[in-house]
């Protein structure tokens, strides 16, 4: 069946004007024109078109929707089971908040006794499923179900102090981030702090550090359009920029360890 832009706009619930844009930058081109110049939209753009929401949804960028429909590896059917897997623990993650919030007010009645470490569960629990959604196959293909069942486990157990220490790193780090992309260095002074902020960060939930880890982890930022979106969210180009500060960092620390390693003789 075919649309006219009007009844396609209507039939999506997004607006014409958005589809014009789509169809300027390439995300959404028309299946032809009419005589009379209008779009004409078919099947496959209401595929696409139903893809590029989904991945809207998720909070992925417009470029980054781009790239990953337009891959050679794209399979509609596996993005949607993907999709399919993502809303399913979205709900739950909406459940678990439910029920915190739930137990939260029944606490303040005296209707029944919460620790603190149950309060900030709910939340801690999301976060994790969260990085478990849009970051978990990858990042479990990278280093191991082990190493991230640890973080995991090392996220759950911190209490409600280092757990606020934990946000406002990450809030430092970005800032501090923002400022070394200004620089345009990344192996300037306040990039290589950012560096070492973005270590302190992974110390919260990684159980050991190595220089390599950190950097395969820096490399996925820029490689992965998902991984890419939150720093570009910050600033565009920022993903590639912690990349390289955590490349030059990575370096460092494996050169000090080596001198550490071993004795170097006077001459």
């Amino acid at each position: 069946m075919e649309y006219t832009i009007q009844k396609f706009a209507m039939l999506s619930g997004i607006s014409t004007r958005t589809l014009r844009y789509y169809d300027e930058i390439g995300l959404l081109k028309p299946a032809r024109l009419s005589s009379s110049g209008y779009r004409i939209y078919g099947e496959k753009q209401v595929q696409r078109l139903q893809q590029i929401l989904f991945y809207r949804e998720l909070g992925v960028s417009l470029d980054d929707i781009s790239q990953i429909l337009d891959s050679p590896g794209f399979s509609a059917c596996e993005a949607l089971r993907r999709h399919r897997q993502i809303l399913l623990q979205r709900r739950a993650h909406l459940d678990l908040l439910i029920q915190n919030i739930d137990k939260t007010l029944a606490c303040e009645k005296g209707e029944t006794a919460m620790t603190d470490s149950e309060k900030f569960r709910g939340l801690k629990e999301t976060l994790i499923q969260q990085n478990e959604q849009q970051y978990g196959k990858e990042i479990r293909k990278k280093f191991g179900n082990e190493a991230v069942n640890q973080s995991n486990q090392k996220l759950r157990g911190m209490t409600q102090e280092q757990y606020h220490q934990f946000q406002e790193l990450e809030q430092k780090l970005n800032r501090t981030l923002l400022s070394a992309y200004k620089t345009g260095d990344p192996a300037g002074e306040t990039a290589q702090h950012a560096a070492h902020l973005h270590r302190r960060w992974l110390s919260y939930t990684w159980s050991s550090y190595t220089p390599e880890a950190h950097a395969a982890l820096a490399r996925t930022y820029a490689d992965d359009p998902r991984f890419a979106a939150y720093y570009n969210r910050i600033h565009p180009g920022l993903a590639v920029f912690l990349r390289d500060a955590i490349q030059v960092y990575a370096e460092q620390q494996k050169k000090d360890k080596i001198v550490g390693d071993h004795k170097i003789s006077p001459l």
